[in-house]
């Protein structure tokens, strides 16, 4: 019955997106992305594991947006954006999981409400070597294995979200509004960037903070997530570094603070206009955890992208981690691995519309 109503209401906003485009500009994109990989340690007798994964290079996805020019230089803009699992062909999450808001851009800026990304997931991006690539990149959050993935926040619910730019800063604020009876800070969440840049070189610095439920005597759990990143771009050369410190105070349950300080630096080299060398490596310095016990797992990532088209890529990724103390390390943000090490290995198509 779930899936019945989300091919109706897909069909629905298709026909709407047709119908409006005498009127506005209305924009239907998507990306699939699907690819042959292998993983050592993926199960919990530690043996490898092949399949067609869907999302390598970049998670799949189709979306809508548009924009309506209102006079005077504003316009109404909107999108709405549903992940895809190319290999089932089923939705990967709710129909608009994604993307899903409604807005105004103008001098002033772009302010929208609804479900989006971030502002520190949008300023990040352009600051990771494997631009959050499901194979291989640790830049949301560390791996699926251990007590904490020590990340940021990539998207808020019931937010409020503003970008602008002046002269060569970039900067941006999100809010998700806690909505609790219990108080306007309970479930709040805060998000901001700011970026400069000067020529070929890029600096990056943000802020997030996301709240828990107050209990009895005020006490309250609070994440907060700090970046500090720096890029060159020039030429046929780019290169990428940034570090996250990440910090849960659990002052709801009297524990100690969950930290962890993630590091990242990688290169990229256009060989030709069509060939993409990349190379990266991830460091996760655990703290405050049982001596002996911190993973402070590293991974070492390595792809090369062939551009068969504007639209169309050709990729082959491979990557290593290994973890201290024999703790559990992945590959994967998402999947749990079941050794100390684990390699992996990904060959996969792109298209772009």
């Amino acid at each position: 019955m779930k899936k019945t109503a989300y091919s109706l209401a897909a069909l629905a906003v298709l026909a709407a997106a047709g119908s409006a485009q005498a009127q506005s500009n209305v924009t239907l994109y998507g990306r699939l992305d699907a690819g042959v990989s292998t993983t050592s340690n993926a199960g919990p007798n530690k043996s490898s594991m092949t399949q067609v994964s869907s999302g390598g290079m970049n998670t799949s996805r189709w979306g809508i947006l548009g924009s309506e020019d209102l006079g005077g230089g504003l316009k109404a803009v909107f999108n709405l954006e549903g992940g895809i699992l190319v290999d089932t062909g089923a939705a990967d999450g709710a129909l608009f999981k994604r993307q899903a808001n409604v807005g105004l851009e103008g001098a002033f800026g772009r302010v929208v409400l609804g479900r989006s990304f971030t502002t520190v997931y949008d300023f990040v991006l352009p600051f990771d070597p494997m631009a959050y690539a499901p194979f291989y990149s640790w830049a949301t959050s560390a791996n699926a294995t251990g007590p904490s993935k020590y990340g940021m926040t990539t998207a808020f619910d019931n937010m409020v979200k503003y970008s602008g730019k002046t002269g060569d800063f970039s900067y941006g604020a999100s809010y998700g509004f806690g909505e609790q009876s219990t108080g306007n800070s309970d479930s709040a969440k805060l998000s901001t960037a700011v970026t400069y840049k000067t020529g070929p070189v890029s600096l990056l610095a943000t802020y997030e903070q996301v709240n828990g439920n107050a209990i009895a005597g005020g006490a309250r759990d609070k994440t907060t997530v700090y970046h500090l990143g720096a890029m060159y771009d020039d030429g046929p050369w780019k290169v990428q570094a940034a570090a996250r410190d990440y910090k849960l105070d659990p002052a709801a349950s009297g524990k100690a603070d969950v930290r962890g300080t993630l590091y990242w630096g990688g290169v990229s080299y256009k060989t030709t206009p069509v060939i993409t060398l990349t190379g990266v490596i991830y460091y996760q310095d655990v703290k405050n955890v049982a001596a002996n016990l911190n993973a402070d797992p590293i991974m070492y990532v390595a792809r090369v992208r062939y551009a068969l088209s504007k639209r169309t890529d050709l990729y082959v990724a491979g990557a290593y981690a290994k973890a201290k103390h024999n703790q559990l390390v992945s590959l994967s943000r998402d999947d749990a691995g079941f050794g100390d090490t684990q390699r992996g290995l990904i060959a996969g198509i792109q298209h772009r519309f």
